[in-house]
């Protein structure tokens, strides 16, 4: 076995660089210890590893069943020969949905089984800007004082990505998309409880974002409010948060089930082009419900509510309240 380096990221109470070890030919050993030192950490840095779409794909199985594996993640077309052509249009449905990913979110809360983990890998980079954010929940939830313990104990949250586009950016996406578009854009909402407890740690952390809305039992205001002010208690304390400057070749591996993640703005006529790979979270322990369950007629309502009252009020947000056309 190679000697493999762990280096805690500086000044921050989570996060990891993994050195001196090549993602593709990781051993058996090897991939045991990054994956106990990622429950450990949340998240791994690895630089220099240029990894191809089928290597970061075949690194994602080694976790679990993938949501999708090696899959670009661009501000560009891709053409039929694989190459990428054209920046996308800042008003086309894909990049509304990029610029919505610059708000604080957990990957597939939105869908029935969220996420266990995901990555990125650098493959074009611009100059300036573009990075992506990490944020400890973990860390949040330690350190939030009792009666705040006291009081999110019990409670849950619907999440939507209708929701999160039309509150944070003012789009309104309409649920007749194809491809990657159709699993994120599909008018279900899922409840989800505001304190999760990591299922292979065991240990609390809060479970919010961009995507959460509509607590029941309180006041829209109230519930409103409530997940504004966890979210920013959590993003409060630099050493809870943390900035990845992206180098080409660089890996970026997170769990889903423990942090926060958000892209950053940059110049969107530059080409900016990542891979990326999502793993699936366990059922067991990821799963709200199905669409044909009973349960699911409540997000719908939720979400229709809600959407309603956005249409108003998110005018004066990036897209005006207004839907894209594809």
């Amino acid at each position: 076995m190679s000697a493999m380096t762990i280096t805690p990221v500086d000044g921050k109470v989570f996060g990891a660089v993994v050195t001196e070890v090549e993602v593709p030919g990781l051993s058996d050993a090897e991939f045991a210890s990054i994956h106990d030192v990622l429950l450990e950490f949340g998240f791994l840095a690895f630089p220099g590893q240029f990894l191809t779409e089928k290597e970061s794909a075949r690194f994602g199985e080694r976790f679990g069943q993938l949501e999708f594996g090696g899959a670009p993640m661009a501000n560009q077309k891709r053409l039929d020969d694989g190459s990428f052509g054209d920046v996308l249009d800042l008003d086309s449905q894909m990049m509304r949905t990029n610029v919505g990913n610059e708000t604080w979110h957990t990957d597939s809360t939105y869908k029935p089984i969220s996420s266990k983990c995901a990555m990125l890998s650098a493959v074009v980079v611009p100059d300036q800007g573009g990075e992506t954010e990490l944020a400890d929940l973990r860390a949040g939830y330690a350190a939030l004082d009792a009666a705040t313990k006291d009081r999110i104990e019990g409670l849950s949250a619907y999440h939507s990505t209708q929701y999160s586009q039309a509150n944070d950016v003012g789009d309104f996406p309409t649920t007749d998309h194809d491809g990657m578009l159709a699993s994120v854009y599909h008018g279900e909402a899922y409840l989800r409880p505001l304190v999760k407890v990591h299922p292979e740690t065991g240990v609390k952390n809060l479970f919010i974002g961009r995507h959460a809305f509509g607590i029941p039992g309180l006041e829209r205001s109230e519930s409103r409010e409530l997940l504004r002010s966890l979210l920013d208690f959590v993003v409060s304390d630099q050493s809870r948060v943390y900035t990845h400057r992206w180098q080409v070749g660089d890996t970026l591996l997170w769990d889903n089930r423990a942090l926060l993640h958000r892209a950053r703005p940059y110049d969107y006529a530059k080409p900016r082009v990542l891979i990326g790979t999502r793993v699936a979270g366990d059922p067991a322990s990821e799963l709200a419900y199905y669409p044909t369950d009973p349960e699911a007629r409540g997000g719908r309502d939720a979400l229709a509510a809600e959407l309603a009252l956005l249409r108003d009020e998110a005018r004066d947000r990036r897209y005006g309240a207004t839907t894209a056309s594809w």
